[in-house]
């Protein structure tokens, strides 16, 4: 079948596009190809790209902790065989699902993350929330892509990605004094706003101790997005820009940033409660995560495992009235 012809944003300079393919395109750590396989049996055909993000690709070692996949599918019908998931899917995206498998003797543990090629284009440019854009503005990984078409759509997506970050982090970074900012600025403002939009228990040192880790490609995009940012960002020497958002903007960006907590809570508790379904022994995993997010101990009780989607209203109400969500 012929792929099918997509309509690229004109705002996306070719310079990004150029480093934002190479990021993707190094090599992966030990033991990530395992997982390429891995998925390419179980979505077969379907399945478009292969994505390796967060702490195990920064840190190197798949071994160790749970890898975050993303499984980029051409879209849900021919991923799933059963109704029930190409719903959840299309509904509250991504599924979530986790998965083990053996490689040479060491057993590896994965979520995967299951996005179709419309949702990753329209997530990672044009929806309101930053649960797509913000992972997907950071350096990944592409473990695997079915061909050259997939290639660039995921690359465009991708590039798109950190055009949306920066205009939703750059105002909202301070300046005093009419000061330049950093790249680590900007980066370490909007990933802030980012985790707290969702149930991530990251303070500020810890996202800065994130940026830093990896600085060298957060600057190198930075760069790479200024034909694209130039109402925003201006270059007053090496790594150092003049923010031009004003007053104005600045109060609009994080009104923005406080409806996308709100939501993002909501649909953090939605997914973990889906995840029950995507997951062995979901409502468990569910209960563990939001323990270790919150500090909130929840038991997990016979009805919590059989009704998990009952129980969600009942939790957000819960960390409402608790003071956690703000």
């Amino acid at each position: 079948m012929e792929p099918r012809s997509v309509q690229r944003p004109p705002t996306v300079p070719a310079s990004l596009l150029e480093v934002v393919a190479a990021q993707a395109g190094l090599p992966p750590p030990p033991l990530a190809e395992a997982w390429e396989r891995y998925l390419r049996e179980r979505f077969g055909d379907s399945l478009s790209a292969v994505l390796l993000y967060g702490s195990c690709l920064h840190s190197g070692d798949v071994s160790e902790g749970i890898v975050d996949l993303y499984a980029v599918v051409r879209d849900y019908p021919s991923a799933y065989p059963g109704r029930t998931l190409r719903l959840f899917n299309a509904a509250l995206p991504p599924n979530v699902f986790y998965a083990e498998l053996d490689a040479g003797g060491t057993t590896l543990r994965a979520k995967v993350a299951v996005l179709s090629e419309d949702h990753l284009e329209a997530g990672a440019t044009r929806w309101f929330h930053s649960y797509v854009w913000a992972r997907f503005a950071q350096p990944s990984r592409l473990l695997w892509v079915r061909d050259e078409a997939a290639r660039d759509r995921v690359v465009h997506a991708l590039a798109g990605a950190v055009i949306r970050f920066h205009r939703e982090a750059v105002p909202t970074v301070l300046v005093l004094n009419d000061e330049a900012a950093v790249a680590e600025d900007v980066w370490a403002a909007g990933l802030e706003r980012t985790y707290a939009s969702e149930l991530r228990p990251e303070g500020a040192e810890r996202v800065r101790y994130h940026v830093r880790h990896s600085l060298d490609a957060y600057r190198t995009l930075t760069r790479a997005a200024l034909p694209a940012l130039a109402d925003l960002l201006v270059p007053v020497g090496v790594d150092h820009y003049r923010v031009l958002a004003g007053a104005p903007e600045r109060r609009r960006a994080e009104g923005r940033w406080r409806l996308r907590r709100w939501q993002g809570k909501a649909l953090s508790l939605l997914r973990l409660a889906k995840s029950a379904f995507t997951f062995s022994g979901g409502a468990d995993y569910v209960a563990w995560k939001i323990e270790r997010h919150t500090g909130v101990p929840v038991e997990v009780t016979p009805f919590m495992r059989r009704h998990p989607l009952l129980v969600a209203p009942w939790m957000l109400l819960r960390f409402l009235r608790r003071g956690m969500l703000r």
